[in-house]
């Protein structure tokens, strides 16, 4: 078993679902006896995820879950665009991940009355998903991955969930509509704008935060 393979796994979904908060600490000699691994083991996983851009090694403070600037914010935006514009550009209306785009559309919509902004952050994210998986490609895929892994961090900064989350929601309906009445094309257009219009909107978060 590849065990810092797991553990990087593990930690990645911790790190997502916020357990550990952007810019925390995450102290080897507590997680090595949380998961009973040695520190090197530890520290191969912390490498791992060092690569994906969700943590960050300080010089004599240890290891820390990244916190996103808005360089970096600006950086996921154009890889999105470029990613997932693409894949729905050039998909078709009847591929199987078109139904995982209904699915996970129908999850966001039917959380947001319960007020349960991580659930339907986690489903606009699987809506977004799907989007690359019409693409077929396992590659694109992965890279997609991390650049998820990454936005989800910049959405934890933000103190204002349903602000951010709520309005993801329509703009998804928008896209698998347009995808579905008016073709790929019309899809691709109409993510693109909403694309933009998300940046714009994480960028004034960030702006009003003071960040930087």
């Amino acid at each position: 078993m590849n065990h810092q393979g797991v553990l990087a796994d593990v930690l990645r979904q911790r790190i997502i679902d916020g357990d550990f908060a952007p810019g925390s600490r995450l102290s080897e000699s507590a997680l090595a006896d949380q998961f009973e691994v040695s520190r090197n083991t530890l520290r191969e996983a912390f490498r791992v995820l060092a690569e994906q851009g969700l943590v960050e090694h300080i010089p004599h403070r240890g290891v820390s879950v990244a916190s996103p600037t808005i360089a970096d914010v600006i950086d996921i935006y154009r890889a999105r665009r470029v990613i997932e514009c693409t894949a729905l550009r050039q998909s078709e209306p009847e591929h199987p991940a078109v139904q995982l785009m209904h699915d996970a559309l129908a999850e966001a919509e039917e959380q947001v009355p319960q007020e349960d902004w991580r659930r339907v952050g986690s489903a606009n994210m699987a809506f977004h998903g799907a989007i690359v998986a019409l693409a077929d490609s396992p590659r694109l895929a992965r890279t997609y991955r991390d650049v998820a892994a990454e936005l989800r961090l910049v959405f934890l900064e933000i103190d204002d969930p349903r602000s951010l989350h709520e309005p993801f929601v329509r703009k998804n309906r928008a896209v698998l509509t347009a995808l579905l009445e008016r073709g790929p094309a019309a899809a691709a257009d109409e993510l693109e704008r909403y694309l933009t219009a998300s940046e714009r909107t994480v960028l004034g978060a960030f702006s009003r935060m003071g960040r930087s």
